[in-house]
């Protein structure tokens, strides 16, 4: 078969696709994956062909970031977005598509890898790290953590979903209008989902439909990884340190940093400084920088992690079997702190807006108790035996084996 994947955002978004692209291309299909530039790393590493759409993920977040948690400036943002980017993404997709068999599709770039697998008639395959098919079980991710009637939970993802869709259709349809296609009144219905989420961490609700499947995380093969030099001996030089790193995440508050810093010493500490950048000032000698490491070869060799809590690094930690401290930023961060608490394995989730000495000394007390290093553990080994990027492969060629709904 020959497959096309679509995505757009941020490391989180590309990466657990381009690792189930890697296992369909071990499986003998074809595949090409179309995402942000600055995120298709992997993708160059282990060979999976790959282009890139066009957009600076990173502006675009530093914009976002920038008119706060407001929903309708976040919202008028994302329509900015797309209207931006859009027409350049589908005119991309639609010639990639040409003799494909299906479009996975997800991120961002969602509404136009449907329309042009729609386009070219051939299935179009949902797919996602956030739970995002209306349930009872929970509210939108997108939403605060609210005890809500069942109902309520369910009705959650209809506001949030059509709520994108209205910033995206009028580009969209732009776009579709110049593929020689009707435009789309409303969302697409009845496509299959596939999620690249541990079923540990988040079991299926028992309301979603039947072709909406949790795999398990979508990684890498474990590899024979071997650290820089540098970080091997500091690895070998003591007890297993604390990883502190927050990812493709901007707007983090730096003057935070030094306070975690203080509150974690004498322990050592990997410090990943991703978007938030290095500390001001000398960094204390318990300290080693890491620049961007295979977290499933890593986070093994650590005693904590303490991180935003995107989905990918919240599997990551999790399937390593070590407790987490969670300081969630925005979005679906918040979603997974709260699961994280929920099973044990990380304390209440931190705001960088209220923090104090107290609270992070408490928060990683927490974490190093050993009633959370047992539950680190047993959740990891459950993760340990999913097969997600075999799971999602045969739903993938079931899927297009029956023929998928086009719309």
């Amino acid at each position: 078969m020959r497959l096309l994947a679509v995505t757009y955002g941020t490391e989180g978004d590309t990466r657990p696709l381009v690792m189930l692209c890697h296992g369909l291309q071990a499986a003998g299909h074809e595949v090409m994956v179309l995402a942000e530039g600055g995120t298709l790393g992997s993708a160059q590493a282990l060979g999976v062909p790959h282009a890139a759409l066009e957009g600076d993920i990173h502006d675009e977040v530093v914009a976002l970031v920038s008119r706060g948690n407001d929903m309708a400036a976040a919202s008028r943002g994302l329509a900015r977005m797309a209207q931006r980017h859009v027409p350049a993404w589908t005119r991309q997709a639609d010639a990639a598509a040409a003799g494909c068999d299906a479009v996975l599709t997800g991120g961002l770039a969602a509404f136009v890898g449907m329309t042009v697998a729609e386009h070219h008639g051939v299935p179009a395959i949902g797919t996602g790290m956030i739970p995002l098919t209306p349930t009872r079980a929970f509210p939108s991710p997108f939403l605060p953590r609210l005890p809500l009637p069942g109902l309520l939970n369910r009705l959650s993802y209809g506001l949030i979903n059509q709520a994108v869709w209205r910033t995206f259709r009028a580009p969209i349809n732009d776009a579709r209008l110049a593929l020689g296609m009707p435009a789309r009144r409303a969302l697409w219905r009845d496509l299959p989902m596939l999620y690249g989420i541990s079923p540990s961490l988040m079991p299926p609700p028992a309301d979603w439909p039947a072709n909406h499947h949790v795999c398990g995380q979508w990684r890498a093969p474990d590899a024979d990884w071997q650290p820089e030099a540098a970080l091997q001996a500091f690895l070998e030089a003591g007890p297993a340190p604390v990883y502190v790193g927050f990812g493709s995440m901007t707007g983090f508050d730096r003057s935070v940093m030094p306070s975690l810093l203080r509150a974690l010493a004498p322990r050592r500490v990997l410090l990943f400084p991703g978007w938030a950048g290095v500390p001001d000032g000398p960094l204390p000698a318990n300290v080693f920088v890491v620049g961007p490491v295979p977290h499933e070869a890593l986070f093994p060799r650590c005693a904590m992690v303490i991180h935003h809590g995107g989905s990918g690094t919240t599997h990551s930690a999790c399937r390593a079997g070590v407790p987490s401290l969670v300081m969630p930023l925005a979005a679906d961060q918040f979603f997974w702190a709260a699961r994280l608490q929920e099973l044990g394995v990380a304390p209440a989730p931190l705001s960088q807006k209220r923090l104090d000495h107290d609270t992070l000394v408490k928060a990683i007390a927490y974490a190093d108790a050993t009633e959370t290093r047992t539950s680190a553990t047993v959740l990891g080994q459950a993760m340990s035996i999913e097969r997600g990027v075999e799971t999602a492969i045969a739903m993938v060629q079931g899927t297009i084996n029956r023929g998928a709904v086009r719309g």
